[in-house]
């Protein structure tokens, strides 16, 4: 962590989080990753009787008034402890709440916001359908009007949470005639009759945080248990993509941290041809890459971050926030897979937790909406804000510095 971005008040709660990390028994995370623990309540009860869930929100809410960069150091050090455990820090104390406290009314704030920031109830996000992944706005989970509440029916998959979530943020089509971008709406959905949650996957990586399938069969949701507006989801889904994204790229940084630190403490005592092996520079230089890649991506998220508490133009947030998801998350793969490399055979084994983080880590590029689609984001932002700066005549005009710019023969575009 560049503990000179942070403030005194900063600085306390990172040691606060760094309590909780080290308060966490090794237990836990080995039963985690071998699903004996399929849902990690113990650990959200903790982090919420020592009020580190959703820092950022305000005071009455149960918050601490924070801003994303004291969010995104608490992310970083949450995930030391495994991927996992960040993602399902995160789901419901930043995801869920995000939508609430942004778009909720005050009575959902106080039924819902208020006792899950405690670490009293839980929460997931149901975004995800087996028909569609990247194509969010091609959901085909339906809600019914019938006038004082709602009727629905669909699935979810791959939910993180929701093995042991009390309530759902689901989003559902509720106007079959309308454009996808307006047709959705964003409801909290209490598990009551009718939601059925199955725990069925084999994951590679990231187990024991309660991913599974959500099925909803004529489930009545109260008419007041939308979120923002009947058919404006949209505005829902964009302010979340915040959480989503930057507290994804945060919590990956440190998820990665440890596999470095093994690495490191390996190769400084491991010998081969009479010396360390840390003196050869097929290593050093792998495990320098890899503390490069860490600073490199610490350093976008907080600049995002800045960016976000600054309230800066929105394009440029949406551009940061998909060129951090995408950096950070492939950078910290490369560092796991550095870590590897440098131990050989033995971190490959369950000897040492580099093989774990490996695994963990290969969701990162995944979930939250995958690289591809941030390289989409980020390449139209950049096509839009190149045009806008050159039409606006801003800026010097860096093609004419050639000697044989004047050619305009040779310039032939169509």
């Amino acid at each position: 962590m560049f503990d000179f971005l942070l403030n005194g008040k900063q600085l306390d709660i990172k040691q606060e989080a760094r309590d909780l990390v080290r308060w966490v028994p090794r237990k836990m995370i080995l039963d985690m990753d071998a699903e004996r623990i399929k849902f990690p309540k113990e650990f959200l009860q903790e982090a919420g009787r020592r009020n580190l869930l959703g820092v950022r929100y305000p005071v009455q809410w149960g918050g601490r008034g924070m801003d994303w960069v004291t969010t995104c150091m608490i992310m970083e050090e949450i995930g030391t402890l495994g991927y996992i455990f960040a993602c399902t820090f995160g789901i419901g104390a930043e995801l869920v709440c995000d939508a609430i406290v942004l778009h909720g009314t005050s009575e959902q704030k106080e039924r819902y916001v208020r006792p899950l920031l405690r670490g009293e109830i839980f929460a997931a996000e149901c975004l995800t359908e087996p028909r569609g992944g990247s194509d969010f706005f091609g959901t085909t989970s339906l809600a019914e009007d019938r006038g004082d509440h709602f009727l629905l029916n669909g699935q979810k998959r791959f939910i993180v949470g929701a093995e042991g979530a009390d309530f759902f943020l689901v989003y559902a089509k509720t106007d079959m005639k309308a454009e996808p971008h307006k047709a959705l709406t964003c409801f909290i959905v209490e598990r009551t009759e009718g939601v059925n949650v199955e725990y069925l996957y084999g994951l590679m990586g990231c187990r024991g945080g309660g991913a599974g399938r959500v099925v909803f069969r004529n489930v009545r949701v109260p008419r007041q248990n939308i979120v923002g507006k009947l058919n404006g989801a949209y505005s829902v889904f964009n302010t979340m993509m915040i959480p989503e994204r930057l507290g994804t790229a945060a919590m990956t940084i440190g998820a990665a941290r440890p596999a470095l630190d093994v690495a490191t403490s390996y190769t400084s005592r491991r010998k081969a041809f009479g010396q360390t092996i840390n003196q050869f520079q097929g290593v050093s230089f792998q495990v320098a890459e890899a503390s490069m890649l860490l600073d490199a991506a610490r350093s976008l998220v907080y600049t995002t971050a800045r960016s976000v508490d600054a309230a800066c133009n929105q394009n440029l947030i949406r551009r940061m926030v998909s060129e951090t998801k995408k950096f950070v998350t492939e950078s910290c793969q490369k560092v796991s897979h550095n870590a590897m490399q440098v131990m050989g055979g033995i971190g490959y084994t369950n000897v040492y937790p580099v093989e774990r983080i490996f695994r963990d880590l290969r969701l990162a590029s995944i979930w939250t909406g995958t690289n591809e689609v941030m390289s989409v984001i980020i390449a139209s932002e950049w096509y839009k804000e190149f045009m806008k700066q050159k039409q606006a005549g801003l800026g010097r005009d860096f093609e004419a510095d050639a000697t044989e710019a004047e050619a305009v023969d040779e310039k032939i575009y169509s």
